[in-house]
């Protein structure tokens, strides 16, 4: 867990390193990738930036930030600079693995004058919050790196920091879908690779302890659910 941890935080710390530079590593791509028969579908997505799925409207209305409302961003990325989160009426706090995310983060925040909570360069499984400290929370294309033993962890952690009924959004890897495989052979390269080893319906029973599935749906690659906390 350990090593897979220090490999995504390397793996993003050096796309922001290269993002500063103007260089996106997802346009110099080996040929055993660009060559697949799935790239083709990837690129056009890209170029549609539809290959996210952390910007979607439907989080959003479903979790339905406001005042007076803390918000959890569970490997926030860049979410608050790329995908509206900075325009919530919630309070925003970020964790991340990747210490020069945070970085890019904070000087985002005090360039824009921004009024957030924390943000916090760490793992998702352990996080320095109160019990029952967020109204709401989201964790979308993170869990995909890792296997069974940790994502419990971070579901337990969730659900420990999320308050009773509090609304949660994250997503697993579609492991049918032509997206999610090229993604996957993307992500390797990039050295981070997918270790995520349940099937969908694994991670339905893992969560019935924890929270309450509202509904799924199937976007970008993957399985995305939106859930209310159980206590």
């Amino acid at each position: 867990m350990d090593n897979q941890l220090e490999l995504v935080s390397k793996s993003y710390d050096k796309a922001i390193d290269f993002g500063r530079k103007g260089i996106d590593l997802y346009e110099d791509l080996p040929e055993h990738i660009t060559n697949h028969p799935d790239y083709p579908l990837f690129q056009r997505l890209k170029i549609e930036g539809e290959l996210s799925d952390s910007g979607r409207k439907e989080i959003k209305d479903y979790l339905s930030p406001d005042t007076n409302m803390n918000f959890i961003d569970l490997g926030c990325c860049l979410n608050l600079m790329f995908n509206g989160y900075d325009k919530w009426l919630s309070t925003y706090h970020g964790v991340d693995i990747s210490s020069k995310t945070i970085q890019l983060l904070n000087e985002f925040v005090n360039k824009k004058k921004l009024s957030v909570g924390l943000l916090i360069c760490g793992s998702i499984h352990e996080t320095p919050f109160e019990d029952n400290y967020f109204d709401i929370g989201a964790c979308v294309g993170i869990l995909e790196y890792f296997e069974k033993d940790f994502v419990e962890k971070a579901i337990v952690e969730a659900h420990r920091i999320i308050k009773a009924y509090g609304k949660f959004v994250l997503d697993i890897p579609n492991f049918d879908s032509p997206l999610f495989r090229i993604t996957m052979l993307i992500e390797e390269h990039l050295g981070r690779p997918d270790k995520f080893n349940m099937s969908s319906q694994e991670f339905d029973v893992m969560l019935q302890d924890y929270f309450e599935i509202e509904k799924k749906e199937n976007v970008a690659g993957m399985i995305q659910y939106f859930l209310s906390c159980k206590k």
